[in-house]
């Protein structure tokens, strides 16, 4: 029996993971929930798989849930000392760690230190801390476990096989609602048309990301974490089909595809499980009805956001703290209607460009408090910019 805590289980992936625990209840057992302030989902989940801790990061909603939960055998926390309490649970020896931007960094971090094995689907932790996570899990003998469709591809391909023997990784991208319009289209862009992801269901933030391709930057610097991958070894191709979800290309010139439905519920399955495959009842890939597959290059003129988050990478340091940081605050700001779609590329490229030099100090990039720091910049410049723009 794998014993879970899953962090973020309001949110798209925690949803999916807990129906993926459906799935297969004889092996996964849910012994932990946390989530931001989604109490009455929580709730509802609690009260369905019985955990023997839940806890919600927005304090205010609190008194509510703990008045839904009340005669529950279940202990109801609530902050960062919930989410803290819930990564390092005891009762669990494997932790899903899906909550959304940087908040995941420091429940990811408990979640690692009290040993479990950690099932992976926040790329912002990742792509802000790479460095800090990677060695924490060194030194505690975690093994960290891809859930992203597009990395657990490669870890697929990977099995088996020399780390040695890889030549180059291909990172798959569907290119997202907006891949087929001209920059003169995409000035007129909206919040809403941003939403429509043509080939998934995810949540508000990431389906952004997709349509700027920002989000493909943030997947080839968790890539070169996850794998030991140089960036110049890591390269991005537009697939609109969203079928190969990611290929490994190795020094004898062969190459290995991953393939399957666009349902992350099997990445997530794989990752929870272990790399046991066992039958669930998910749609299957018919390739003779598929049809055609696809692969473009990006077109960097059209998604700047994507360059911007590629450079910061291979300078490394706290760049992609930075820039990660900036992207959050910008993505929010567009969702409300603050700002146009163009604005968030070219602020990330005029970031970076004006970005001090400490932070490509990569001695710091694994101090957490200087990666929070460099995070807390990066919103606080991209909000500047925002303020500027209205003052111009």
């Amino acid at each position: 029996m794998i014993n879970l805590t899953i962090l973020g289980s309001t949110g798209s992936i925690g949803r999916q993971a807990l129906e993926v625990a459906d799935w297969h209840a004889e092996r996964l057992r849910v012994r932990a929930l946390a989530a931001h302030d989604n109490w009455r989902l929580l709730a509802e989940q609690a009260k369905k798989y019985r955990p023997v801790l839940v806890a919600v990061a927005d304090e205010a909603v609190y008194p509510s849930l703990c008045e839904e939960l009340r005669g529950l055998p279940i202990q109801v926390l609530a902050g960062d000392e919930g989410l803290l309490a819930a990564a390092a649970v005891g009762a669990a020896d494997t932790a899903l760690a899906a909550m959304s931007g940087l908040a995941g960094l420091k429940p990811l971090l408990a979640a690692i230190d009290s040993g479990k094995t950690i099932a992976l689907a926040n790329k912002e932790a990742l792509v802000a801390s790479g460095q800090l996570v990677t060695a924490r899990c060194r030194e505690r003998g975690v093994e960290l476990r891809p859930v992203d469709s597009e990395h657990s591809a490669v870890w697929q391909c990977l099995a088996g096989e020399d780390p040695a023997a890889v030549e180059q990784l291909i990172i798959t991208c569907s290119g997202g609602a907006f891949r087929e319009l001209s920059r003169a289209e995409l000035a007129k862009v909206t919040a809403a048309d941003a939403l429509r992801h043509p080939n998934w269901q995810m949540g508000r933030k990431i389906t952004v990301d997709c349509a700027t391709l920002v989000n493909k930057g943030l997947e080839v610097i968790e890539a070169h974490w996850l794998f030991g991958v140089d960036y110049e070894d890591i390269k991005v191709a537009i697939h609109p089909q969203s079928l190969v979800h990611s290929l490994v290309c190795f020094r004898d010139g062969s190459v290995k595809a991953q393939l399957g439905p666009a349902d992350m519920r099997l990445p997530i399955a794989y990752a929870l499980l272990g790399r046991e495959r066992l039958p669930n009842p998910g749609p299957r890939l018919d390739l003779l009805q598929a049809g055609r597959l696809d692969f473009l290059p990006p077109d960097e003129d059209r998604f700047p956001g994507l360059t911007a988050m590629l450079d910061a990478g291979k300078r490394g340091g706290l760049l992609p703290a930075y820039l990660n940081g900036a992207n959050e605050a910008l993505v929010e700001a567009f969702l409300r209607d603050g700002i146009p779609y163009l604005f968030i590329g070219a602020s990330l490229c005029r970031l970076l460009e004006q970005a001090p030099s400490e932070l490509q100090d990569t001695a710091r990039a694994a101090d957490l408090d200087a990666v929070l720091a460099a995070d807390a910049r990066g919103r606080a410049d991209a909000a500047a910019l925002m303020e500027n723009r209205y003052a111009d």
